[in-house]
């Protein structure tokens, strides 16, 4: 039955449509993307996405048919075999949080959203690799190495949800979940033509996930086409009493993020560009970014949307610099995941770092391990900062309310994919690599991120569009109608249909 089925880019609706037919099973599925992972991860290209295959996934499988058999699909991800970023705590399974010093740890209970997931009907088939503790824009990490861009190999694919990007991209998994505290999801997502969502913090539950700044951390999907992001925001979207953050989905109670899927949402949408948070069009490796980015904005024009260019966030260069709490606030919560977790191999940063379980390349971890503060709370900088995220946040809404906005539009990163040469020769620098992600994320705002298309060097480029607090089911119309226009997804040619 299998042979009858293409898993190369298959969508939700594909695979419920399939096992509707009788044409597959999750178990097949299940293979087939095993195979895949064996082919394209393991062997080929070598990507190293993966870091662990879920050897529970065939018995999962199995159990979904056999659940199929007696009353149809179970959820709304009945058989969907999910990449997940390996900061998310699997029971049975190891989570490494990118880190050898906890490449043997097996936790002991799901993160709420992976019990989500299954509840949903979800497999959950892989754990992927991200740099140690998603401390890095960069795909490395000390316990499986570098991840490669499936579009180019001898590029990066973008962090710190590089795994994840990489597999959902080279369709070794139907959907993925990543995690994003300044842009670890929309960055991969631009650099591997994918779309990806950052929500407003606290929509999605973030326990069992490894934290870097926790009022920043969310997790959240990243996907192929925007119909399956918003059947996994749905699925994933909800209070839970054991992250206080949660309280906020009462601002979004009743929405449906699939009800939300608009294909003519740009006819009327007010867009305003960011002209500032665009590179040098003259640059070899911003240019191509730019272009990709103004015809994006000329589509969609052409579609409807009313383009306002430019706009401008008032000192947004000093926001971005003040609102930044990495150095002043990860150490402590990483400390306080340690020490919730008896068995947890070591107990804190400090432990970490001086024994050296760590990529050399990660010169933020290095400078959370150095430079920050036990307590942040003890420190007059630091309240400087937590205020200035709020003043930051302002800045932006008035900037909505001056030119009534729908959404700010910008390159989610200004320059294309770096080479893996140049990232390990230390020609980049995380804190200093000119991303526009941290806009949305150092402001408490959303925002998605879409496929501008790919360079002439067939190098993905993403734009991003930023939304107000709470107002995702406006980025996933948008996103939407998008598609429908753009129609943006290439898949890389590095990992094809495999022969039956």
């Amino acid at each position: 039955m299998a042979q009858e089925f293409e898993i190369t880019e298959a969508t939700v609706a594909d695979i419920h449509d399939a096992y509707e037919a009788g044409t597959l099973t999750c178990r097949e599925l299940v293979e087939q993307y095993e195979q895949r992972i064996e082919a394209y991860d393991r062997n080929g290209p070598e990507l190293n996405a993966v870091v662990t295959v879920n050897p529970h996934a065939v018995e999962r499988a199995e159990e979904l048919d056999e659940a199929f058999e007696s009353e149809g699909l179970v959820g709304p991800l009945h058989g969907i075999p999910v990449a997940i970023k390996d900061q998310v705590e699997t029971a049975g399974v190891r989570t490494t949080f990118g880190s050898e010093a906890f490449a043997d740890y097996q936790p002991s209970a799901d993160a709420t959203l992976v019990e989500e997931l299954r509840d949903a009907g979800a497999v959950v088939l892989a754990k992927t690799n991200l740099p140690d503790w998603a401390t890095s824009w960069f795909g490395y990490s000390s316990v499986l190495g570098r991840t490669k861009n499936p579009y180019a190999l001898d590029r990066d694919p973008g962090g710190s949800s590089s795994g994840t990007g990489a597999a959902v991209a080279a369709n070794l998994a139907t959907v993925g979940i990543g995690e994003d505290t300044g842009g670890s999801i929309r960055l991969p997502a631009a650099y591997n033509n994918l779309f990806g969502i950052r929500v407003t913090p606290g929509l999605l539950s973030r326990t069992g996930m490894s934290p870097l700044v926790v009022s920043q951390d969310t997790p959240g999907p990243m996907t192929r086409t925007v119909t399956d992001l918003a059947t996994v925001l749905d699925v994933a979207v909800g209070y839970d009493p054991s992250d206080e953050y949660t309280a906020v989905t009462e601002f979004v109670e009743g929405v449906s993020y699939a009800d939300a899927l608009d294909p003519d949402a740009l006819g009327g949408a007010r867009i305003g560009v960011l002209r500032d948070a665009f590179g040098d069009p003259d640059d070899p490796d911003s240019g191509p970014v730019t272009r990709l980015v103004d015809e994006a904005i000329d589509t969609m024009a052409e579609a409807g949307a009313e383009i306002v260019d430019p706009v401008d966030i008032p000192s947004l260069d000093e926001h971005i610099e003040r609102t930044s709490l990495y150095i002043a606030q990860s150490k402590r919560d990483l400390n306080d995941f340690f020490a919730a977790r008896e068995d947890a191999p070591v107990d804190s940063v400090a432990e970490l770092y001086d024994s050296g379980q760590y990529h050399e390349i990660l010169d933020l971890l290095i400078g959370i391990a150095e430079d920050g503060p036990e307590d942040p709370e003890d420190e007059p900088d630091y309240w400087e900062r937590v205020a200035a995220q709020m003043a930051f946040q302002r800045s932006i809404l008035t900037v909505y309310a001056d030119h009534d906005l729908d959404v700010l539009l910008c390159p989610d990163v200004q320059v294309v994919p770096p080479t893996a040469a140049s990232i390990e020769a230390g020609e980049l620098d995380t804190l200093t690599f000119p991303t526009n992600t941290v806009i949305a994320s150092q402001s408490g705002c959303c925002a998605v991120s879409m496929p501008a298309g790919l360079t002439e060097e067939g190098l993905p480029v993403g734009v991003e569009l930023i939304g107000k607090p709470y107002d995702e089911a406006t980025l996933v119309g948008l996103a939407a109608a998008y598609e429908r226009v753009v129609a943006p997804r290439r898949p890389p040619e590095t990992a094809p249909a495999l022969e039956n």
